[in-house]
């Protein structure tokens, strides 16, 4: 306890000199763009400087111009974050544990701040669902992840567990995004495209150039692939589009509506591609990420009533320019430390996806045709015994790598680029920001700030807990006295039924569309249930209905 306390009293100490920075005025503009390079450590900006020097790509990146402060990104209850928490404490403010998605924690053991009981499992509005609602904004997603992933999970639905796409998938489709741009096909149920034929959403499937010439005024998503996007590095550009053109699309449809736009960008598999300790992926990826900065700021300048915040949600792998596999750090040359990853042409998957089906006598030639590295007699061994590749000695099949992993084993021998982890770490992010006026966030800051920083550059001058208690009001109090019932004959999608007079209403899970007497109407927002402690959350405007 006496350490948590401690801890407590130091990062209170760090919010209480960031409200010394955030006092300043922060003048609203029509436009916000949140853009978040996922799993983004502090290494990754210097390796990717590196990298564009060394290639003649350049010198520096899109966000240096603009970097301001860092941010300290942490969890409820532990100072090292998941995805899932940290950015819905960006989109909501309210700090949460690992797997929630833009919700109210339970109380825990080890939690770094007093947690409110009350509200567990209580939905928390995002500052989309705000922008939308109170500031009647367009709003849209860019993502390079499968649409209900974590973090735009985060900013368009409420769940405790980030994995049940279920309970998510249909809160982002029923939040009626004017644009959503990412992966996800298999993910989308006839329920789903029904609800887009019905509001008038062009969906649009692996298409490229359907998306591109897309020119519209109505709502429009464009998924690729049944799941995620392929890896940058690994992208087929004729069929798959990049982030930055996502990012130029979405900012072109959207700047078409007259009161502004809110769009939140990911570059989604940073994060991926440091979990797997793949180096060159990891800078291929930020550097795609970083074109879209580019492409964001460029409308931004131009436009003049625009403001960008950069940042990233945690650190992951604990990726550095230099390991122990190299020693005498200070004369490695830049031959040393980039010239080898700057030779690799595909990921350690996109690699797999190559030698799985080559045959072993071919595995060196293709080895060095997509990584320039001859390998050993020992790392062809290694690869070859791969367990999902041809395993000759069965006493080896529950115990051997697979391809995969082998490969960025191989890789990171032959290069300087250190890792302490394969998940995420706790030191703080950088931040960078653009304000037509410069009223950006400087110094260091907490992810809550964050929120309070976008709170008011977005114009919301109503909190967003006081929108919670107005969106996410319990079915036991906001019905009190009537008569109602939980319908779970479809355990995935229970319905809300609940009677007054001659009224009947009817609203299932998930949605944004309920039933008057068999009529539909749109509710304005979604509908949460939880099944932890059984209850609907339910604007208190729907009552109104059965009067």
């Amino acid at each position: 306890m006496k350490k948590l306390n401690i801890f407590a009293i130091l990062i209170s100490a760090s919010l209480l000199l960031s409200l010394n920075v955030k006092s300043e005025e922060v003048r609203p503009v029509k436009n916000v763009i949140v853009m978040i390079p996922d799993g983004t450590s502090i290494g990754v900006y210097s390796a990717a400087r590196w990298f564009k020097h060394y290639n003649n790509m350049g010198d520096g990146l899109m966000i240096d111009p603009y970097i301001t402060g860092t941010v300290t990104t942490f969890s409820s209850n532990a100072p090292i974050g998941d995805s899932a928490p940290t950015g819905s404490t960006y989109a909501t403010g309210v700090l949460q544990q690992s797997g929630n998605v833009a919700i109210h924690p339970e109380v825990s053991d080890n939690d770094i701040f007093e947690v409110d009981a009350s509200r567990a499992f209580q939905p928390a509005t995002s500052i989309l669902e705000a922008s939308k609602i109170l500031k009647n904004k367009s709003v849209g997603l860019v993502v390079t992840c499968e649409f209900p992933h974590a973090t735009p999970a985060d900013f368009s639905a409420h769940y405790y567990s980030r994995g049940n796409y279920d309970a998510i998938a249909p809160q982002i489709a029923y939040q009626n995004l004017d644009v959503m741009f990412g992966g996800g096909n298999s993910i989308i149920t006839d329920d789903i495209e029904q609800h887009f034929s019905n509001n008038g959403t062009t969906l649009i499937k692996d298409d490229k150039s359907e998306f591109l010439n897309y020119n519209g005024e109505g709502k429009v998503w464009a998924l690729f692939a049944n799941r995620a996007l392929p890896y940058n590095i690994d992208r087929n550009p004729d069929k798959y589009p990049s982030i930055a053109e996502m990012t130029e699309k979405a900012i072109d449809l959207l700047s078409k509506k007259e009161n502004g736009f809110f769009l939140m960008v990911e570059g989604s598999q940073i994060d991926w591609a440091a979990h797997a300790n793949d180096a060159a992926t990891i800078i291929d990826e930020y550097l795609a990420f970083d074109e879209a900065v580019g492409v964001a700021m460029e409308y931004a300048i131009n436009d003049g009533n625009t403001a960008v915040l950069i940042l990233s949600d945690h650190g992951n792998s604990g990726f550095t320019i230099g390991t122990n596999n190299c020693p005498g750090y200070d004369k490695l040359s830049m031959e040393d430390l980039f010239e080898t990853v700057s030779g690799i042409k595909l990921s350690a998957n996109g690699l797999e996806s190559i030698l799985i089906n080559t045959e072993p006598e071919n595995f060196r030639s293709e080895f060095r045709e997509y990584t320039g590295i001859d390998i050993t007699d020992e790392e062809l061994e290694m690869l070859q015994s791969s367990k999902n590749y041809r395993e000759t000695d069965y006493t080896k099949k529950g115990t051997s790598r697979n391809l995969a992993h082998n490969i960025t084993n191989i890789l990171n021998s032959h290069m300087c680029f250190g890792f302490t982890t394969g998940g995420h770490t706790g030191e703080e992010v950088i931040m960078a920001a653009y304000h037509p006026l410069g009223d950006v966030p400087k110094g260091h800051i907490s992810n809550q700030d964050v929120n309070k920083y976008l709170q008011k550059v977005s114009g919301i001058e109503t909190s967003l807990q006081e929108l919670s208690d107005k969106l996410f009001v319990k079915h036991s109090e906001l019905f009190d006295g009537l008569k109602y019932s939980i319908d779970k004959s479809d355990s995935k999608f229970p319905v809300f039924k609940v009677r007054n007079g001659k009224n009947n209403l009817e609203v299932k899970a998930f949605s944004s569309v309920g039933k008057l007497n068999g009529k539909n109407f749109d509710i304005g927002s979604v509908v949460v249930y939880i099944d932890k402690n059984d209850t609907f959350y339910l604007p208190e405007s729907i009552k109104q209905k059965l009067q």
